[in-house]
């Protein structure tokens, strides 16, 4: 009789075992570990996969040209840098013969813009609005067109007014959007 009680004595307490302390440790902690285990994995991967994307994008740019590198700056610089783009302008103007009484940085009113800030935001560009006020004649307009089209600078003008003279000098109002790269 102790033979039979005592393999049938061992198969219950396995089975209690089993059910009252190995499974729930097994699908608790365990299958918790292992869910962790593998979101670790996926993120691990996926870091992996980042840092090999940033190194061929570093490898892609360290293959551009300094000369190109540059003109890429000057196109779209990392800053709205104002006072150079004024200073340009300026510059500009005076080859093409146009008096500038004023320029203001204004910002247009458009639902992605932050009220405060005046800079408007389309992606990773940010944009500024320029107002110029200038006097001369219409050939040194043209020239002065002519030489923000063929600026390395990414400027658009947005509107152009002209008020009227009798002596061939015009006043111009010249409203423009100043690019650069966030």
């Amino acid at each position: 009789m102790n033979s039979r009680i005592l393999p049938l004595l061992a198969l219950v307490l396995s089975i209690v075992t089993f059910f009252g302390y190995v499974n729930p440790i097994y699908t608790g902690d365990i299958a918790e570990k292992r869910s962790a285990i593998e979101s670790n994995n996926n993120a691990l991967s996926a870091a992996n996969d980042f840092r090999q994307h940033a190194s061929q994008l570093a490898s892609e740019e360290a293959q551009i040209n300094q000369n190109s590198r540059s003109r890429l700056n000057i196109l779209l610089p990392d800053s709205v840098n104002n006072v150079r783009a004024i200073l340009d302008l300026e510059a500009l103007a005076v080859r093409s013969g146009i008096s500038i009484s004023a320029i203001n940085v204004s910002k247009q009113d458009d639902e992605s813009q932050n009220p405060n800030d005046g800079i408007d935001t389309i992606g990773p560009v940010g944009s500024v609005g320029l107002t110029l006020s200038a006097s001369g004649t219409y050939e040194s307009l043209k020239t002065f067109l002519r030489g923000i089209e063929s600026s390395q600078r990414l400027l658009d003008v947005t509107q152009l007014g002209i008020s009227g003279s009798e002596t061939g000098v015009y006043t111009y109002q010249l409203n423009a959007r100043l690019y650069w790269l966030r």
